[in-house]
């Protein structure tokens, strides 16, 4: 895998020690949860930055002053289920985004993503568009999800995960050059069950407790 100038891997320490707690197997659903939300903050940061902003003048106890509002619409699109672990952490930071949810199962033969639901914002169009997956495997669900909203004319779009694989992010990288990619970790490859390795198993059904 060539890691080309829209990747941006994190390189933290807490993000190293939230992946181990994340990976390790016998993890509780407790602790899961809050490495999860940890890191998603650390994310959403990255996800975050570069923003248009307005200038604007306020006034503080002592005298005017210059202040900043962000200058486009955020909107919010977590790949279900698994991306709704990423959404919270991005809403602290921009109370005021739009959400929009793009439903999608992978198939167990094919390990390509089904279609079930899509529902967005108006503001796809015009503002920045966030689209959230813990984790970016073949690049299937990333690449019909991508596809799907600049069809419906999203044009300044930033995909977010945890954990990518090398083939996931060739897809995407070469497929969009145009698509910001921010993970916080690359991992080694995907195995025959199209599964990140070592990754962290099912990172939806870990989070929500299920099988």
């Amino acid at each position: 895998m060539n890691v080309h100038s829209n990747v941006t891997i994190l390189d933290h320490p807490v993000v190293a020690r939230d992946l181990s707690i994340l990976r390790d197997e016998t993890t509780k659903i407790v602790e899961f949860r809050s490495a999860m939300s940890r890191i998603a903050t650390i994310l959403a940061y990255e996800s975050l930055k570069e923003l248009p902003l307005r200038k604007t003048t306020i006034h503080t106890p002592i005298e005017a002053t210059s202040g900043y509002h962000i200058n486009t619409e955020i909107v919010v699109v977590p790949i279900l289920r698994a991306g709704l672990t990423l959404v919270d952490a991005i809403m602290n930071f921009i109370p005021d985004a739009k959400i929009g949810h793009l439903g999608m199962y992978r198939d167990e033969t094919t390990h390509e993503p089904v279609d079930y639901y899509s529902n967005l914002p108006d503001e796809v169009s015009d503002g920045l568009v966030l689209v959230v997956d813990p984790m970016l495997a073949t690049g299937g669900s990333a690449d019909d999800a991508i596809g799907y909203l600049k069809k419906h004319g999203a044009k300044n779009i930033r995909f977010t995960s945890l954990i990518s694989a090398p083939e996931g992010l060739d897809r995407i990288t070469e497929k969009y050059p145009d698509v910001s990619i921010i993970t916080a970790a690359v991992d080694e490859k995907l195995n025959d069950d199209a599964f990140i390795v070592p990754g962290l198993g099912d990172a939806g059904d870990r989070y929500f407790g299920t099988t």
